[in-house]
């Protein structure tokens, strides 16, 4: 949709679609996706991937006047101010508070050019790691499915993780975004740093045995594929290590752990185990029954 034909009421209308049809898709229409839904209402999959998502109420404008407000109030623009130094308080948020309290319909956008122009700056608050209910459960379940293990079961063991070393620590999503001036205006008690792009990192994989240690290194910081995982990490290295008698005690029963990774279980991958005559077990949900794979 474009020149003349797009108008703020017809993009009001394109969300709607988007998210109804986003909801066919849940319902059991797989064969609809961002491409397809594009297509639909001829607009670009970045448009569909930023609105199929929310809510309808925020699809909706006041249309009044001419299009939506371009300038705040003075009383909108207190409660922008106000939800600075506060996480939680993005500008699509701002915008739909400024719309309930107010009555000014205006986008994101605007409420981001705002906090440029009041000096504010973006920044990421990290916040202190804290552990769920499905985090206690599942390590409660581990403890009790594990009470009456021997120590020479655990020397059969081959634990395995994967993670990322970055030079500055990264961010959350969007909603750990906060708005401030300075760094100071921040609470002193949460974690923070100022947002950078492209930060340096270095990909690591580790898996240990009783009697020896693996790593491998991915010095470009490239995400964690199955194919790469399967292909590089173990094909190339888990396999060649776990077959060797000088790194386990009996290659025959060394058991292979993994923390569910997606690229650790995907079918390709479990198949690729079964093809290696590799055991291995994956730590999954307490409510569900551990999965030990036995060739």
């Amino acid at each position: 949709m474009a020149g003349t034909y797009d108008s703020e009421q017809q993009r009001m209308i394109d969300r709607i679609r988007c998210i109804a049809f986003r909801e066919a898709r849940d319902a059991g229409a797989t064969f609809i996706n961002r491409q397809w839904v594009a297509e639909k209402v001829h607009r670009t999959t970045r448009f569909v991937t930023e609105w199929w998502e929310k809510s309808y109420d925020q699809c909706f404008a006041d249309y009044s006047n001419t299009g939506p407000k371009l300038k705040l109030s003075h009383a909108s623009q207190d409660t922008l101010l106000s939800a600075s130094d506060k996480q939680r308080k993005s500008c699509s948020v701002v915008a739909k508070e400024i719309a309930e309290k107010h009555g000014e319909y205006v986008t994101a956008r605007t409420i981001n050019n705002y906090c440029h122009r009041e000096g504010l700056k973006p920044f990421h608050v990290i916040a202190k790691p804290l552990k769920t209910e499905t985090h206690i459960s599942d390590r409660l379940w581990l403890c009790d499915w594990l009470n009456d293990w021997t120590k020479e079961d655990f020397l059969h063991l081959a634990p395995s993780d994967e993670f990322y070393v970055w030079t500055v620590r990264r961010p959350n999503y969007q909603n750990d975004r906060i708005w401030a001036r300075s760094i100071e205006d921040i609470e002193q008690d949460e974690k923070y740093r100022e947002m950078i792009r492209h930060q340096a990192c270095i990909g690591i994989f580790i898996m240990f045995t009783c009697k020896r240690l693996l790593w491998v290194n991915k010095d470009k910081g490239e995400s964690w594929t199955g194919e790469s995982f399967r292909d590089v990490i173990l094909t190339q290295n888990v396999f060649p290590f776990l077959n060797n008698e000088e790194n386990v005690i009996d290659p025959d029963g060394v058991t292979f752990i993994h923390d569910k990774a997606p690229c650790m279980k995907a079918n390709q991958t479990q198949h690729l185990f079964q093809d290696n005559d590799v055991k291995f077990w994956a730590m999954i949900s307490g409510l569900e029954i551990c999965r030990i794979s036995m060739w």
